[in-house]
């Protein structure tokens, strides 16, 4: 019987420390990313050569007005182009694309990935580029984007993140969707860089040296996150990631219940997928080598989804809470540490949102989120096969 009790206090004490390490992680992150500072855009005289690549798997909705929009960079036009990976799409659509100003590229595969997408059309490609620039098929570039990206290549960056922010804000999800966004470019952008670690990709509005992507995507196979899969890579080879907060790309974000289930199915799977691929090469980067970003990657796979980590933290809290109620029983050893706990993850959250977002409709947004828990909850247990095959998100809105 005391065995049992010994089995039992190990695995609340080791579950209370997981929750710990996580939540302190995002806190230390959130505080910093108040230390960062923008970088001076310089009137660079150099120009790289950019090609813009749009995978677009059945956006026949929003593509051909993306394209369009993609067109207007006050960047000079000979040096840069816009190149559509035309994947499913309809034939009115195809046309459409066809009257434009771009490189068009029509791809069909068996079972269809952004990474066979990218990699058929770098193959293809019959002109020469410096810099690739990587956009989701609903992405809008600021007008100054490619300005600021070659400005970041010339100062001796090889990978450059921009910033992701949302283009529509007109449901509660979509709400929702935009917060989480903003609180991880604040956290694992912004807070990263200032601590001397690379910032993550986001599978969008990211930029490399052409010749450095097109060497890695070559291996990247990745049915979801290959975004994560070149994290790794480039954290093996110590190659950091830079973020440029002012360089704005407008992403649409998610409307409807479902869409956040497919979409956050398919994270959640990509989580587990690289934490289990890459955690004995973690260890042995941390320890043998002294890679720092690589075992930080790691550990972004291992620590739980910001609305499971503040979920299952407040969750957990209530619990030890009503504990001594319920059994009639005297507090646990480890209630006032739960509190504690609930407490640093909480103003990590309050440190990471920006201030935009504290308004009427974000605190309606908020009614959603127990709503949001629980489908992320139980998408833990249904993560089977949501690797196997690529999870589309449909795409519908151009303009706010």
């Amino acid at each position: 019987m005391q065995l049992i009790e010994y089995i039992l206090k190990g695995i609340e004490y080791s579950v209370f420390g997981y929750f710990m390490m996580s939540s302190l992680y995002i806190f230390v992150f959130a505080f910093a990313g108040h230390f960062y500072k923008k970088r001076r855009v310089s009137d660079s005289k150099v120009q790289n050569r950019i090609a813009v690549l749009i995978p677009a798997y059945k956006e026949d909705t929003v593509i051909v007005e993306v394209a369009k929009m993609a067109l207007e960079q006050k960047y000079p036009t000979e040096y840069f182009d816009v190149i559509i990976i035309a994947d499913s799409l309809k034939k009115q659509t195809i046309a459409a694309l066809k009257e434009l100003p771009i490189i068009l590229t029509e791809v069909s595969f068996k079972r269809s990935t952004k990474s066979k997408s990218l990699n058929f059309a770098m193959d293809n490609l019959s002109r020469s580029y410096d810099v690739a620039l990587v956009l989701d098929a609903d992405n809008i570039m600021e007008p100054e984007f490619l300005v600021k990206i070659n400005d970041a290549f010339q100062k001796g960056n090889q990978i450059v993140q921009g910033h992701r922010k949302a283009k529509n804000l007109n449901t509660s999800f979509a709400i929702l969707d935009a917060a989480s966004e903003e609180i991880n470019n604040h956290i694992f952008r912004k807070g990263h860089r200032v601590l001397g670690l690379s910032s993550g990709l986001i599978g969008s509005g990211m930029a490399f040296n052409y010749n450095l992507f097109k060497s890695m995507m070559a291996s990247v196979k990745a049915i979801g996150g290959f975004d994560k899969e070149l994290e790794f890579k480039f954290a093996m080879n110590k190659i950091e990631i830079e973020y440029l907060q002012d360089a704005i790309v407008l992403d649409e974000k998610i409307q409807k219940s479902s869409d956040f289930s497919n979409q956050r199915r398919r994270w959640l799977s990509t989580q587990f997928v690289y934490l289990q691929k890459y955690f004995g090469s973690g260890c042995k980067e941390l320890f043998l080598k002294g890679n720092i970003n690589f075992f930080d990657k790691l550990w972004q796979m291992l620590i739980p989804p910001r609305i499971l980590l503040i979920g299952l933290t407040f969750f957990i809290s209530l619990i030890y809470f009503a504990l001594p109620f319920i059994f009639n029983m005297e507090y646990p050893s480890l209630t006032n540490f739960w509190y504690f706990n609930l407490l640093i993850t909480v103003i990590a959250f309050v440190l990471a949102l920006p201030r935009s977002f504290y308004n009427l409709q974000t605190l309606k947004a908020l009614i959603s989120l127990p709503s949001a828990f629980i489908r992320m909850a139980l998408l833990l247990f249904k993560l089977k096969g949501a690797n196997k095959k690529f999870i589309h998100t449909v795409h519908g809105t151009i303009k706010n």
